[in-house]
Order: structure tokens, then sequence, then C-alpha cells
């Protein structure tokens, strides 16, 4: 063969097709093949037949006979026999039985009336003669639905024939019958289509026996009509009449050499024809594909097999007989959770989450984000507020009138409002118990070769956060009712009657518009709040809806065109603005919120208010603590009775009055932001103490305890019949693997092999088909496959 150090090659490829077939993997590696395609009836079977040496072994009929992929192994050996990998362990010797055997597995997947299916069967025929060769017999092309077919065959069987050949690592044999026009051949076509080079492409023609007297392919061997890079080579068939007289094989291949010899238009190519001449090129060109993709494939192996060997570490000492293996598992698992909860919540720097927050970053945006934006939203109504310190005045003083402003009224209204802080603080509550408990079930997910175990862990571990919740719920709500026991008006940060009183209308109005000290003394320093993009829904008839990159600082929101901030579309001043929330679209997926000024002044051009979405709302939720940050506040439920607020009793207050209730307004101002001030910082630090870091020490110290009382460990430890599967195929694949490298790791390719041909110069055909191209002295000999020198 010319090539005897690359013989083992072809049943190395062969090795690894069976030890990913026989584990049901493919591994998502392209093996070297060669993949036969062809029409109905094209001489695919015969020329297969042909190559074994055998007499019918292939199903034939009419319509389409083969209707799975047939993966045929040939290797020479003394003996003679078939194995099929579904029948592991049975040898043929009767090729009549390996027929039928191929027929009852295909009707087996496909049913018995022409069904097709894309699952192969792997059909290996050892032989003395024939050549190390590995072919997939594919279905015909057909254009017409017979039997029970459905009425797209001919893309399904298309579909099936380009999962094979579009891959870089299949050979292509187009089979041709001779008695058709070339140019209407669907197997040239389809091979053309995934290799348009022609690098891959091998050509047959059939039937040359069968052409019309006085016409011959001559052309078309020689490579002259739609020349092939690898070139064809032609063979000779039994007839119909052999079949039927069941000729013998050897009676037929010399049949064959004597019609190359004695045909004038042949006889001077018939060292390049026929059947063994094909085996021997096909075992030459398939040699020397697999050495030229071994590298790759190598590469590829090292690659699965690297990925897959962090999920094998923990099967790899895995023994289901072990009688100390549960208590082992059970621990370990139980110590893994803790971890992986501890992780999720403190933060790690390993197995990041990076779409989505989750666990600790989630808390702690509710700590800081959330929640004070939910005590913004509790901030009193202005008019509300006034109306109910003018009537505790009144009330206090009675039938009398008072000449000083009561500290009795301070305490009342004061009082009301550190009441209203609960409601926030709860509903914080509850979303931190939330997130822990996905946090909880997102931990136990890596429990899940274990359902019950899983099970009774969540139940557990949840039941716990439960209970801790109404503890918490307690001790936040002994917060407030401390709050509310001791009003301490000696507060260092309070200001104290006297400064109260002075402080000047336009104070006031200035505080009205910048009241949160807090955020505005973090954002002294920081004068970009938040950037993002943000979509200003703006109706069709206006432009529509466009995606902007927004800038938001403490003074103004500007949006830009993109990210890189040059072409500024528009500045919007804060003073007044506040936010609303917005009704999400119909059709729309997006969460809306507006922005909107308080003194009916247009936004931006003629619009009242401009409705910003997101993708999320916690998008939403966290674009409005920015503004919140910035001093852009939601806007308050205007109470029903809005006509009683403007009523003649408010409105006629007197001047001593009216200074009285703006004394206490700033006293409840300034008393709210120390109460605020301290609840925003005592709630993360009472949740964290109570709940979450409670909720770590129970995972650590009393889980394993619980899941003991909780039944029988057996039982618990019982492994799902996935995970067992998953675990057995898991092993397969890490042992295939190891094994496929260790034997490719043993062959030397570095024995000198034919290279691919040059392309054929063709350039000349659309000139004149029928000369031969002139003889040119500075013009190199056109090298072509069919060449003897080529395939030895």
């Amino acid at each position: 063969m010319g090539n005897r150090g690359m013989e083992e090659l072809i049943p190395l490829i062969n090795k690894l097709q069976d030890a990913f077939s026989s584990i049901g993997q493919s591994c998502n590696l392209d093996l070297p093949q060669i993949a036969v395609v062809g029409g109905q009836s094209a001489g695919k079977s015969s020329v297969l037949e042909n190559f074994v040496g055998r007499l019918d072994f292939l199903p034939r009929g009419s319509g389409i006979v083969t209707r799975r992929p047939l993966i045929l192994q040939l290797v020479n050996s003394k003996a003679e026999y078939a194995e099929f990998l579904h029948c592991k362990g049975r040898k043929f010797v009767d090729f009549e039985e390996v027929r039928l055997e191929i027929e009852a597995e295909t009707d087996r997947i496909t049913g018995s009336n022409k069904g097709i299916s894309p699952i192969p069967i792997n059909l290996r025929v050892y032989s003395p003669n024939v050549l190390n060769l590995t072919l997939i017999d594919l279905p015909g092309m057909t254009k017409v639905a017979v039997g029970d077919q459905p009425p797209d065959i001919e893309h399904q069987i298309r579909d099936m024939l380009l999962q094979f050949i579009t891959k870089e690592s299949c050979l292509i044999l187009a089979v041709t019958p001779a008695n058709t026009d070339l140019a209407n051949s669907d197997a040239l076509k389809i091979a053309k289509e995934v290799d348009p080079q022609g690098l891959r492409t091998i050509g047959v023609i059939t039937k040359l026996d069968l052409m019309d007297e006085g016409t011959t392919a001559q052309d078309i061997l020689e490579n002259k009509l739609l020349p092939l890079r690898r070139g064809y080579i032609g063979v000779v068939n039994r007839s119909q009449k052999d079949i039927d007289g069941k000729k013998d094989i050897r009676a037929a291949l010399a049949a064959e050499r004597k019609f190359f010899l004695s045909h004038p238009a042949y006889r001077h190519i018939a060292e390049r024809m026929g059947t063994p001449h094909l085996q021997k090129t096909l075992n030459q060109q398939l040699t020397n594909h697999i050495r030229d993709t071994l590298p790759s494939l190598r590469s590829k192996l090292q690659s699965q097999l690297l990925s897959l060997e962090k999920e094998v570490e923990e099967y790899k000492n895995f023994r289901p007989d072990d009688p100390t293996r549960k208590t082992k598992a059970l621990l370990q698992m139980v110590q893994q959770f803790g971890v992986d909860f501890e992780k999720c919540i403190e933060g790690s720097g390993d197995q990041v989450d990076t779409s989505n927050l989750s666990g600790g970053a989630k808390i702690n945006r509710i700590f800081h984000e959330r929640f004070p934006f939910e005590l913004v939203k509790m901030e009193f109504d202005e008019k509300e507020l006034r109306k109910e310190i003018s009537y505790a005045i009144k009330n206090i003083h009675g039938v009398r009138t008072g000449l000083f402003t009561p500290d009795l009224a301070f305490e009342a209204i004061v009082k009301k409002q550190i009441i209203k802080l609960k409601e926030p603080c709860l509903k914080c509550i509850d979303l931190v118990i939330q997130e822990l408990i996905n946090t909880v079930r997102q931990c136990t997910n890596k429990l899940g070769s274990y359902p019950r175990l899983r099970e009774e862990t969540e139940r557990i571990v949840t039941t716990y956060i439960r209970e801790r919740d109404s503890k918490t719920k307690d001790q936040v709500l002994l917060l407030i009712d401390i709050e509310l026991s001791y009003i301490n008006t000696n507060h260092e940060d309070f200001i104290g009657f006297a400064n109260a009183q002075q402080r000047t209308a336009a104070n006031v109005t200035k505080k009205r518009v910048m009241p949160n000290q807090y955020y505005q003394h973090l954002d002294s320093h920081l004068q970009v709040i938040r950037r993002g993009w943000l979509t200003i829904n703006i109706s069709i008839m206006k432009g529509g809806s466009k995606d902007y990159w927004f800038v938001l600082t403490a003074e103004s929101l500007s949006w830009y065109k993109d990210e890189e901030e040059k072409e500024k579309k528009y500045m919007l001043p804060l003073d007044n603005l506040k936010l609303r929330d917005v009704e999400k679209g119909f059709m729309s997926s997006k969460h809306v919120f507006a922005i909107f000024n308080t003194e009916q002044r247009n936004v931006y051009k003629d619009l009242r208010q401009i409705e910003l979405a997101c993708d999320t709302q916690e998008d939403v939720d966290s674009w409005k603590a920015s503004f919140l940050r910035a001093g852009v506040y939601p806007e308050k439920d205007q109470p029903e009775n809005d006509d009683a607020i403007n009523s003649s009793d408010t409105v006629s207050m007197d001047p001593q009055l009216e200074r009285q209730v703006e004394t206490i307004r700033n006293l409840v101002d300034s008393y709210i932001g120390i109460v605020n001030k301290s609840i925003r910082d005592l709630m993360p630090k009472t949740i964290m103490h109570l709940m979450i870091n409670s909720a770590k020490d129970f995972i650590h110290s009393e889980l394993l305890a619980y899941l003991y009382s909780a039944g029988d460990q057996g039982s618990l430890m019982e492994e799902s019949a996935e995970q067992a599967q998953r675990r057995d195929e898991m092993l397969r694949m890490y042992h295939a693997l190891k094994e496929a490298l260790l034997i490719i790791g043993d062959i030397s390719t570095t024995t000198v092999s034919t290279p691919v041909p040059p392309p054929v110069d063709d350039t000349w055909i659309a000139k004149d088909p029928s000369r031969r191209p002139p003889a040119a002295p500075n013009r190199p000999t056109v090298i072509r496959p069919s060449e003897p020198s080529l395939l030895d």
C-alpha cells in the first residue's frame, strides 16, 4: 500500500466509533469516515458488496431500501465473519443472516413501511478479502414519498445526509450512474454544497456497461467534464440478471476487469478503474485523512476529558456496596450545603453568577436601596400634616387661646409618624425572608442526586427561617415601640424650639426641595449618582420609543445617544421633579415609571411627563433608589377629601396659629429625620443578627441532627434513578475518553503519505468542452488523483 506505518489508523477510528456508540454518545467528536451518497438505484449497495466480496448481504428492492445509516467497518483478518454493535458477542458467518438482521434492525426503529431514521446501524465485517476501511451507507436521495413516508421525505433525507457530510472530517464518496446526465447528479450537487473546493469529494461512476451504444464516460473518467480534485473512478457492478443468478463476486470482479481492458475507450486507464482499485484508493485516502485530522481529534478528546474531570471527581471513588458510603455522603452533602449557603450570603470569588443578583447581593440591595425608598414613600403629605398639627394644637388648648406652642402637639404628631414606619420595616423583613428561601432552594440544587435529602433539607431550613421571621418582626416592632416610648428632644441632631421658630419660609422651601439630608451628604462628594441605559416611551406618532444612555447627578438628569456620552440629547434639571408609577403596557414586556414636574410644566419638549422603561422590576426599583439619592421623591397619594384640606378651616388659620404650626412642622421634620436615620441603621443589623447569622449557625450546628431525626438514613440517602444513570454515563464517557487518548498516543503519525491533489485547472472547459487543453511549454502539468503515483 506504500504507507504500511499508517495501517493501524483505520482500526483505531473503528475502535473510537465503537467506544462512543456503545455508550450511546458521540462525545461531539467528528471521527474521520467516508460517507456514500447518491440517488436511489445508483449502485451504492453493489459497490459496498463488491468491497466485502460477499453476495447480497445488503437489503435490495425498489424504493428506499437503505432507511437508516449503515456504518460499515471493514477489517482485514484471516477469519471471515460479521458483527453488529447491537448484537455484541454474536458472530454472523452466513451473510444472508446479516441482510435479515439489517432489515429487522431497520424495521425496529423505522417501522416496516418505508420510514427513515438518522440512528445508525453499526456493522463490522472481518475478511481476508478486504482492506481496512470505514464507510457509511446513507439512504438514497428521492423526490417522491411512498408508503407511510411523509410528504417532505426528500428534505428529511437531505437533512440526514447533511448531518454526516457537512463535517470536515468526512470524505464524500459521490456515486453517480453513467447512464444519466452527470450535470444532474444528485450526489455531486449535494457534495458541491458542503465541499465547494472539492477537498473531500471522490467521484464514482457506476453502470458503465449499461450506457447507450456509441456513448462513453471517457471525458468524465479522465476528469475533463465537471472535474474533481480527487478525480473519478469507474466500476462495473453485477447486472440484475447476475444478481438473480447468484453470480459469484469473484467472477463479477473478473468480468469488471475484462470490461475495462477490452473496452476501446477505457483500456488506456484500466489500471485506474474497477472495484479493487477504488477500495485501495479509499483506504489510502481515508488513511491520509485520518493522519491529517488526528492532531485536532487529540485536542478535542483532551478538552472533553478536562471538562469532565471536575464532575467525575466525586464519582471516581463511588462504591455502591460500601456500608459507610451513605454516612460519608450525608456528612459531605450537609457540609457542602452549609459552605454554599454562607458563600451565597457573604460573597465568594468562585462560581460567581454573572447574569443575576442573588443571595447576599440582593439582600444588600434590599437594605440600602429598597428599604430607604420604602421609608421615603411613607413620608408625610404636607397639607394633611399641617391640618393634623393645627387640630392637635387647637384640641390641646381647648377653650383657651394658647400663647405658646404646646410640646404635646409635637409629641402626638411625631408618634403618629413613627408608627407609620412599621409597615416598610415589616415589608423589608418579608423581602429578606423570600431571598433567604430562594438562596436555600438554590443551594439545595446540588443535593439533586438524593431527592429525599434535598426535600428534607429544604423543609427543615425553610421552617427554621420562617420561625426566625416572627422573632425578627417582634424585635423590629419593639424597636419602633422603644422610639415611641421616649421622644428625646435633647438629641444632638435635634434643632430644638428656638431654632425651629427662627427658620424662615425661604429656608423651609429650600428644605422641601432637598429634604433628605442623609443622602445629600453622601452625594456631596459624588457628582454622578448613576449611569445606564433606559428606554424613553413616546407614542409612535411622535417618533416611537428609543433607548438612550442616562446620566443622573445630584442636580440633573441627562441622556445621550450612547455610552460614549459625546452626543447629548437633553439635560433635565431635578428641581421640582417627582416620580410616579406607570402601569406596564398590554403589549410591552418592560416595566415603566415616570418623571413629572410638580409645577405642571413640560418636562421634555411638549410632554408633561416622560416615561422611562426598564427590562425588570428590579431595575426600576434600583433607578428609583438612585433618584431618591438625588432628591427626587415619589409622588404622594392624594387623599380623597382633597376639598376638605383646602376648606376654610385650614385656610383661615390666624397668624399666631400658623407660626405655631410651622414651628411644630420643623420640629417633626427634624426629629423624624433622626428616627429614620436610626431605623435605617438598626434594621440591617437586627435582620443580620436574628435571621441571617442565626440561619447560618443553625445549618452548621443543628441541621445534621434534624436530618438524623427526620427519618431512616438509608431512605434519606437513596439515589435517584436519573442520578445513577448520569453517573454511569459520565464514568463510561470518562473512561472511553481516557482509553481513546491512550490509543491515539501510541500511534506514530510521522509516516510520509500522499498529499491532497492540487486544484484541477478547468478554465479551458468554458471555451471548448470538446477539446483537450492545449500543451503549453511554460504551463505545469496538472496532477490528477487518478494517476497511479498518487495512489500507491
